[in-house]
Order: C-alpha cells, then structure tokens, then sequence
C-alpha cells in the first residue's frame, strides 16, 4: 500500500484551506508546520504537526522547521529499494 501524505509550509496562506481541503478529500493525510497548520485545522481539515512527525520542536523562531531527517528522509526515499 502506497502512504499517500503531503508536507506544506508556506509563507502566503491565500488558498491554503482549499489546497488542504482537497488533498484531505482524496484521501491524503496533511502534515504542516506551524501557522500553516493552524490555518488548516482551522478550517476543519485534519493536520498532523511536523513536530509531532520529528519529536522535536521548531527552532530559531519558527524558521527552521522541517530540517530534520524524518523529514528528507521520507523526501528523498527510494520506495523502489
């Protein structure tokens, strides 16, 4: 089975319900970073934190956020190996 899941962190929030909406809707579980998380669940669309997925909190006043190797690690995988 192949793990359907969506990493956004943005800047600019305009649409962001809507994109989460529709990935939720498609069956696609949503991971974020803070305010953008916060937007989403907002909305009523189920978020996952990132530092719920990493165990480790944002550091540098939210700017660093998603180096972590539980992150690229999931990125940059090769599912075929």
């Amino acid at each position: 089975m192949t793990m359907r899941r969506a990493l956004i962190s943005v800047y600019d929030k305009t649409g962001v319900e809507e994109l989460a909406a529709a990935l939720h809707k498609a069956g696609v579980e949503i991971v974020s970073t803070g305010s953008t998380a916060a937007t989403i669940a907002a909305a009523g669309v189920p978020v996952t934190q990132v530092a719920d997925v990493t165990g480790f909190p944002e550091i540098l006043d939210g700017r660093v956020k998603t180096l972590h190797p539980r992150i690229h690690g999931g990125i940059l995988a090769d599912r075929r190996k």
